[in-house]
């Protein structure tokens, strides 16, 4: 993925690529498609009836070299070959007055209607041809990217820090329903997809199973489970981080095929709390979440050059806090990260380049 790019699920009529189906982004109209192409085609005629009418108006300006006489079908005739540029001779304007009607008022309306045409091919045929080869080339580069199925307050968050912290805003996907929401997605440079996050269709669009991971927060709770169940069933490994909003919820969102569970509401509450028992906790922890702070927290693999050595010795200069060994999590104090593992997870604090130097 290199470029900016919009992506849509399938739908009726869709085509297929490479065994993808896939269509282009396309904004929400307040007239059908065949409604805005039967507007044009109105357009068009209503013109050429206005240079039929004028060449009626003005037939005693014009000769026909056949036989001499000008009738209403030669005029339609003329009409027609003159709007088309064909021009066989045939009939043609002889007084100033008809030749000045033809160069003031209907060559205007000659570039009017082919300008219609042409358009209407354009957005009808050309565009969209063109938009569903260079998508399907696109949706087939999709690989270890992040995934964000929704793209409110949180979704938009996320993404946010993501950029800031080095991620090619080209490696995320964003799918949400509402479009004003990917136009914001798309400004970043992130793929945009407009579509239900909860139809298979619309995931394997993304090809969700190749994903690096996946953040959802749809905005309501019931939906981003039912999305977390959708993801789980197409990309059974792929790890996926969801926000809910009720604590009874975060069992269902883990039930559901969830690793990370992330609730605002409670991380606002641990931050009220924090902030109670000392005045700069809070503003150490928001410091720690944002990359834009002093320090910053990260989780990654232990080295091999790692292994062996104890948490507080890390090749990268970090503060370990915490190793995840076999799905048990392991504190700093503890025995058994003095003893560091192949395969071990390390949670870690590291300087960032706003630290000046810090250690944490």
């Amino acid at each position: 993925m290199r470029q900016k790019q919009k992506l849509l699920p399938a739908r009726k009529g869709r085509k297929n690529f490479g065994g993808l189906k896939f269509q282009p982004l396309r904004r929400a109209v307040k007239i059908p498609v065949w409604g805005d192409l039967g507007i044009r085609l109105g357009m068009a005629l209503g013109l050429i009836f206005i240079v039929i009418m004028i060449h009626w108006w003005d037939r005693d300006g014009l000769v026909d070299n056949l036989d001499g006489e000008v009738s209403f079908t030669d005029i339609v005739y003329f009409t027609m070959i003159s709007i088309t540029t064909t021009g066989f001779g045939d009939i043609a304007p002889i007084t100033d007055r008809a030749r000045m009607v033809e160069a003031i008022i209907v060559t205007p309306i000659r570039f009017a209607v082919f300008f219609i045409f042409v358009g209407t091919a354009y957005n009808f045929i050309i565009k969209r041809s063109w938009e569903n080869f260079r998508m399907a080339r696109i949706q087939e580069q999709l690989s270890n990217h992040i995934v964000v199925l929704g793209y409110g307050v949180s979704g938009s968050e996320s993404v946010n820090e993501l950029v800031a912290r080095g991620t090619d805003p080209r490696d995320i996907v964003v799918i949400d329903p509402d479009e004003e929401s990917l136009l914001a997605a798309e400004a970043l440079g992130c793929n945009v997809l407009a579509g239900d996050a909860t139809r298979d269709e619309t995931l394997k669009a993304v090809r969700i199973s190749e994903a690096q991971t996946i953040l959802v927060s749809a905005g309501r709770d019931d939906t981003s489970i039912l999305i977390v169940l959708t993801v789980r069933h197409l990309a059974p490994d792929v790890p996926i981080s969801v926000v809910v909003r009720a604590d009874d919820n975060e069992f269902l969102a883990r039930q559901a095929g969830a690793n990370n569970v992330i609730n605002p509401v409670r991380f606002t509450g641990l931050l009220l709390a924090g902030s109670a028992k000392g005045a700069h906790i809070a503003d150490y922890l928001a410091d720690l979440a944002s990359v834009s702070g002093r320090v910053q927290l990260i989780e990654r693999e232990v080295l091999p050059e790692e292994c062996g050595s104890p948490i507080n010795e890390l090749k990268s200069g970090g503060r370990g806090l915490r190793v995840y060994r076999e799905g048990k999590a392991l504190g700093f104090w503890e025995e058994e990260c003095q003893n560091l593992q192949a395969g071990d997870i390390v949670v870690e604090i590291i300087p960032t380049d706003n630290g000046n130097g810090e250690s944490g």
